[in-house]
């Protein structure tokens, strides 16, 4: 199987990026799950938590509030304009 790469970041740093399996986050359209080989798609996020599962398992949650979440090529970014890792 495939993995995501991914990258979380907030207004003024980058939080967490790396390879993970599975990103589930909360959009103004509900919540999603991207998984690799997802179709491209860009996304408005609502104010909720983010979750990130990687390759080892380990699941990194933030919160994250004001930003999108864009996928291509199993390249996945989240941007918010205020985020924090829980």
């Amino acid at each position: 199987m495939a993995d995501l790469q991914v990258s979380v970041v907030s207004a003024d740093a980058e939080l967490w990026s790396g390879a993970a399996r599975q990103i589930v986050a909360r959009t103004t359209e509900g919540e999603i799950g991207i998984l690799a080989g997802h179709e491209p798609i860009l996304a408005i996020l609502a104010q909720g938590e983010v979750r990130v599962t990687t390759t080892e398992g380990e699941v990194v949650t933030a919160n994250a509030a004001d930003g999108f979440l864009s996928v291509d090529n199993d390249v996945v970014t989240v941007v918010a304009g205020d985020a924090t890792l829980v």
